[in-house]
């Protein structure tokens, strides 16, 4: 294959339940490569386990169909190749439902990749047996102490898998639980060649890839710098890596979109979900985020380079997910006057009615929106308010207990302090939690499968 010297890889949505409009921006408003498309979060696995528990069709991220048929003409027409991990716990299934689409829209030949084998969940008894503990890796437990109650267990492939698929001609790319960098990295190794040894060119694409894995947040969306001089947010323009063969990566967006790709839109997302910057480790490579240099080539449009990189290490991230009780959250609203010290009153006369009833709960928190809720202790106090809603959260074991809350929280309404308005979302009912676990899994105890089919 020959390789090229450059590609522009768009990125699409930043997650399940972002701007709809996007990836069609993306691929018609301007020359793009490739299309990427994040759609999965920790907590997200467990809701498409069960939709999947409940349906074998189902469980993967169903708003990517209507995304699908609207940007077929240009995968088609345009050679436009798309990636994304919305394929979730079934990507077989989306496969499958694309194809359908494609059916429908009178297009032939389509080529769709899969790349799965990460959906552990049925696989934890074995890994357990064979010495794969799965320990927690913030408190050190093994994963046998929540085994009853866990809902899904992912683990997080990388780039390569998915530059197999393109290799084998996949116009679209489905993945299970994939790093967000490595959609944006896996066509850089395709195009370009590069192989495990290119340590910093693939570090420069994990860069490039968490830049663009959050959609409009490095192209002036959430922007808290100067975000009242960003222009034309209401057709904000979702950033693109203008990737180069030595690993250099323009930052960009298209011309006559709104938005803003600078120098500090990039910095406040470089900085997103940061821990040790000097270690952001994916399954490819390290990435030393302290390497890297940043410069304005022009307007909308920064320079990403020198990007340092250190071999990775030999295990997988796993995303796991657990039953771990019941919450509930309720809110009342208090006007003027007195409204800070009339819900205060309230939250303490609930407080003490719960306790004369017996009922105990792991976590209960009061906040004072309008006065607290943002900044807790850090807000400024105020003298008067006209009006403060008091939101109560309470989280524990015993279901019954959650639900007892529920029903305190409605009588204040005529049993507590006066002027109570604005209620009208009923009693508060419990709901599961869903508790993240995350743990190490060594790259020998399972290998990604790639599978490419041709639409018929």
């Amino acid at each position: 294959m020959e390789h090229k010297e450059q590609i522009r890889i768009a990125s699409g949505q930043g997650y399940w339940g972002d701007l709809p409009q996007a990836p069609y921006w993306q691929v018609s408003k301007g020359l793009t490569d490739y299309l990427v498309m994040d759609y999965l979060a920790e907590v997200t696995m467990s809701i498409l386990q069960k939709q999947k528990s409940r349906d074998p069709n189902l469980g993967y991220a169903k708003d990517l169909l209507p995304v699908m048929e609207q940007i077929l003409p240009f995968v088609v027409q345009k050679n436009v190749r798309v990636i994304t991990n919305g394929g979730g716990v079934n990507p077989q299934a989306c496969r499958d439902a694309i194809f359908d689409i494609a059916r429908k829209s009178g297009v032939r030949g389509l080529k769709v990749g899969v790349v799965y084998g990460d959906d552990i969940y049925e696989r934890v008894d074995a890994l357990l047996k064979n010495g794969h503990e799965l320990k927690n890796m913030e408190t050190g437990a093994s994963l046998t102490t929540v085994r009853d109650r866990l809902q899904s267990a992912n683990v997080y492939f990388g780039a390569f898998p998915i530059a197999e698929a393109l290799k084998q001609g996949a116009q679209i790319v489905l993945t299970g639980r994939a790093t967000d960098t490595g959609l944006t990295l896996a066509p850089m190794i395709h195009e370009f060649g590069w192989s495990e040894k290119d340590i910093d060119k693939l570090a420069a694409g994990i860069v490039a890839g968490h830049i663009l894995e959050c959609g409009g947040q490095s192209s002036g969306g959430n922007f808290l710098k100067d975000w009242k001089h960003v222009p034309d947010l209401a057709n904000i323009g979702f950033p693109i890596a203008e990737a180069h063969d030595d690993g250099t990566v323009y930052i960009t967006k298209h011309e006559g979109t709104g938005g803003l790709v600078s120098v500090d839109t990039i910095k406040e997302q470089l900085l997103y979900e940061i821990g040790d910057p000097r270690e952001y480790i994916t399954p490819e490579v390290i990435a030393d985020f302290t390497s890297i240099k940043l410069k304005e080539d022009g307007e909308n449009r920064v320079r990403v380079y020198d990007v340092k990189g250190r071999p990775p290490t030999d295990s997988y991230k796993v995303s796991a997910a657990y039953s771990d009780g019941y919450f509930a959250v309720g809110t009342l609203t208090y006007g003027w006057p007195d409204a800070l010290e009339k819900a205060q009153a309230a939250d303490k006369i609930m407080r003490q009615r719960l306790s004369d009833l017996g009922y105990k709960y792991d976590e209960f928190h009061t906040e004072y929106l309008g006065y607290n809720s943002c900044h807790g202790p850090l807000s400024p106090v105020q003298v008067e308010m006209n009006e403060v809603v008091l939101r109560v959260a309470v989280k524990g074991k015993d279901r019954y207990a959650v639900e007892a809350f529920g029903r305190q929280l409605v009588p204040l309404v005529l049993t507590g302090p006066p002027t109570v308005t604005g209620f009208g979302a009923g009693r508060p009912k419990p709901q599961e939690v869903v508790a993240y676990w995350p743990a190490l899994l060594s790259k020998s105890a399972l290998q990604p499968v790639v599978e490419v089919t041709e639409m018929i």
